[in-house]
């Protein structure tokens, strides 16, 4: 086998990785929109489809990370439109890069969960931005608290949910280690 079918088979492994996780980030998202908690404020998802994004944070490398985040944003696009993929993008950039900040320096030694309640502070702010420019309006700031309080909590979930999840997604063998 040469060197150029070694190169392709493994594009093509990458592209099919990512198409099962983009998937499996949708399935997520579906499953939450179906998903009824009484008394969360406006704006307040549980967030179940960035455990995908942690797990490419983690294990798959920065471009898949960003390149799901961007996914994520361009589905939110066709599904609930324009406003809701511009949140979405912003959240969704921002949460990786403050996940992959975190997770640089490896004398830090973060948790899963406390990497992913920054992330989800990341992405609430990256929101709460995003809302400012779209209204043209710094009044959105007066929503921080709640979405920071709600970050915390669903960053805590999904860090969790993640770390559940990590043993079954390890049996499949996606990454090489």
């Amino acid at each position: 086998m040469g060197y150029g079918t070694t190169n392709r088979s493994a594009r093509v492994r990458q592209t099919v990785l990512m198409g099962l996780m983009f998937a499996l980030a949708m399935v997520l998202s579906y499953v939450e929109s179906m998903i009824t908690v009484p008394g969360l404020p406006p704006g307040v998802k549980l967030g179940l489809s960035n455990i995908v994004t942690m797990y490419c944070v983690f294990f798959l490398g920065w471009r898949q990370a960003y390149t799901l985040a961007v996914l994520k944003g361009s589905f939110a696009l066709l599904t609930r439109g324009f406003t809701a993929a511009c949140m979405s993008t912003a959240g969704g950039l921002v949460s990786v890069t403050v996940m992959l900040l975190l997770i640089l320096p490896k004398k830090l030694d973060l948790s899963y969960t406390l990497i992913s309640v920054l992330g989800s502070l990341g992405h609430n702010f990256g929101q709460l931005l995003m809302a400012s420019v779209i209204m043209k309006s710094g009044f959105v700031i007066y929503y921080l608290p709640i979405m920071a309080v709600s970050g915390v909590g669903m960053g805590v979930a999904t860090g969790v949910l993640l770390r559940v999840m990590l043993p079954y997604m390890n049996k499949l063998q996606l990454v090489k280690h």
